[in-house]
């Protein structure tokens, strides 16, 4: 089966659509979390969950010994890329708000304290732990260089838009090559905001936040590779997290871009 078919068959179901419907307004859900308040046994939940994972519609996590469930967009955006040249404008602009609505859910009135987003990849693990790490590939998709040893507990200097950012708190957490990587948020330096012209008062709130990390899971799936994108440790209400949430998808699209095709997407060449 053609995975859009599996993408279109997984939509069908309303009651697939609501456990959608419920992770986009509250994301990173248990399954006890998910059938609260459902007209359904645990059973078919898991059922239903089942044929999402199936579609790359949810991908999960395990925190401790819970079981997370996390809206994935990628398959919709796959699909409205597909399709959308398609239709006229009124429909490509309802198809737009789908796609904003998926990856930038509803969230509870404190806000999320985590960003996740899994892709699919036609690459290797080795390629896409180059592709994560060395600065010929980050500069092209990212705008972004690194220096590091790529080590557990290394220290690791940003550069960006001219601007380099070292802070003893700017380290590697965790280099498990090529499965897991896993580090800190750089910090949000008078620099650094300069470049990007960002309102000072609002950086400053930023700033005297918690550090947040960035981790990287990579699987190798049936002559693919799975990618899952977790940036966590913000604090509730956080605008931060709100800025990585736009700010990933766009990243994450263009390296796959870059190594499906050698070019990453047109916004991100530097």
């Amino acid at each position: 089966m053609d995975h859009s078919d599996q993408v279109f068959r997984a939509l069908a179901d309303p009651s697939r659509r609501d456990l959608l419907d419920r992770l986009n307004e509250h994301d990173g859900l248990t399954l006890r979390e998910l059938c609260a308040g459902l007209a359904m046994s645990r059973q078919a939940v898991s059922k239903h969950l089942a044929v999402l994972e199936a579609a790359n519609l949810v991908s999960t996590a395990w925190r401790g010994r819970e079981k997370l469930h996390h809206l994935n967009a990628e398959p919709v955006n796959a699909i409205a890329d597909r399709w959308i040249r398609q239709y006229d404008r009124g429909r490509v602009r309802a198809l737009a708000d789908l796609r904003q609505a998926l990856e930038h859910p509803m969230t509870a009135p404190e806000g999320p304290t985590e960003f996740v987003y899994t892709t699919y990849i036609d690459t290797t693990p080795e390629r896409l732990w180059q592709a994560l790490t060395e600065p010929a590939f980050t500069s092209r998709y990212w705008g972004v260089e690194f220096t590091t040893e790529w080590v557990t507990g290394a220290p690791m200097t940003w550069k960006e838009n001219g601007v380099s950012i070292t802070d003893p708190e700017q380290v590697v957490l965790l280099a498990d090559p090529p499965r897991r990587l896993s580090y800190t948020w750089h910090t949000l330096s008078d620099e650094w905001r300069d470049s990007h012209g960002f309102d000072p008062a609002e950086i400053a709130v930023l700033a005297g936040q918690r550090r947040s990390k960035v981790t990287f899971d990579i699987e190798p799936l049936e002559g693919r590779v799975r990618l899952r994108v977790t940036h966590d440790g913000f604090e509730p209400g956080s605008d931060l997290v709100a800025g990585v949430s736009q700010g990933w998808p766009e990243i994450v699209s263009s390296l796959k871009t870059l190594l499906e095709t050698g070019d990453p997407l047109p916004a991100a060449k530097r």
